[in-house]
């Protein structure tokens, strides 16, 4: 008897994650993606109850939502919805115009996009960031392959508008490891790149109102530069794209260093790339 009860006592003891309040389980689930919300909610009808919560789903919304759709040519109205959850679904469906119309914005978070060796710790982490918009962002390791892309389709995009592409990112220390600067190129899969540019991660950073210069005759030859942003991080210009419309196709956004034979180590977090009109 004396056996069966040492064995009975060294059995591991299992948590069943379900039993916690649904605040808490609310909690971790915001810490995830809205992908992974959206699966929990089949786990159990707490989890579910949880991944539902206007707490999760505000976590997953822009912080400063409510000034950005305030400045929104639509009426308020619009935007009254039964929960956090939809209101999410329907801005990621619908961009909104904003300022009379007169600026459309899309942002790309980290995770959609395509960083190579990004599932790799070694190379990659990905790690929460307070102030962030998104619940996680990218942190460049160590990589010789420094290689990142995102896309969209210009069926999103107004016709006979001119966009520009920005990256939102923020150094730990000075940067080493981009010299040669990394080369950001923009253009539609089904045709040829027309905008290419330098972007010099590692310079100082600029104050809002300076301008990158111009670097050769050619006006799709740039050298773009990081400026401060208000909320603390960097952005930095990548390109820009005039949407003919017409036939949809595939818009790619695409910043590269691969030739140099280094290794890049200035641990940035990378947060997001945007396109707004001009």
């Amino acid at each position: 008897m004396m056996e069966i009860e040492n064995e009975r006592n060294c059995l591991p003891c299992v948590a069943d994650i379900s039993v916690l309040p649904e605040g808490c389980i609310s909690d971790i689930v915001s810490l995830t993606t809205p992908k992974d919300a959206c699966t929990a909610c089949a786990v159990s009808p707490i989890f579910g109850a949880a991944a539902e919560s206007n707490a999760v789903w505000e976590r997953f919304l822009p912080s400063d939502y409510q000034a950005i759709i305030a400045r929104s040519s639509s009426s308020l109205d619009s935007f009254n919805f039964s929960s956090k959850k939809h209101l999410y679904l329907s801005l990621s469906d619908n961009p909104i115009l904003i300022d009379d119309n007169k600026k459309k914005c899309y942002l790309l978070s980290a995770r959609d996009l395509c960083i190579i060796w990004g599932d790799t710790p070694q190379y990659w982490s990905w790690v929460s960031q307070s102030e962030s918009r998104f619940s996680e962002v990218a942190e460049l390791n160590y990589v010789w392959w420094f290689d990142i892309r995102g896309k969209m389709s210009t069926s999103m995009l107004s016709p006979k508008t001119n966009y520009a592409a920005y990256l939102v990112f923020k150094l730990r220390r000075r940067a080493s490891g981009f010299n040669p600067p990394p080369k950001a190129s923009v253009g539609t899969t089904g045709g040829v790149e027309d905008y290419k540019q330098t972007v010099c991660l590692g310079l100082p950073a600029r104050e809002p109102r300076q301008q990158d210069q111009i670097v050769s005759s050619l006006p799709q030859q740039h050298n773009s530069h990081p400026k401060q942003r208000k909320d603390g991080w960097l952005e930095i210009k990548l390109g820009e794209f005039f949407n003919e419309g017409g036939e949809e196709d595939q818009l790619q956004i695409r910043l590269m260093e691969v030739e140099a034979g280094t290794g890049k180590t200035i641990s940035p977090k990378f947060q997001q790339i945007y396109w707004y009109n001009q």
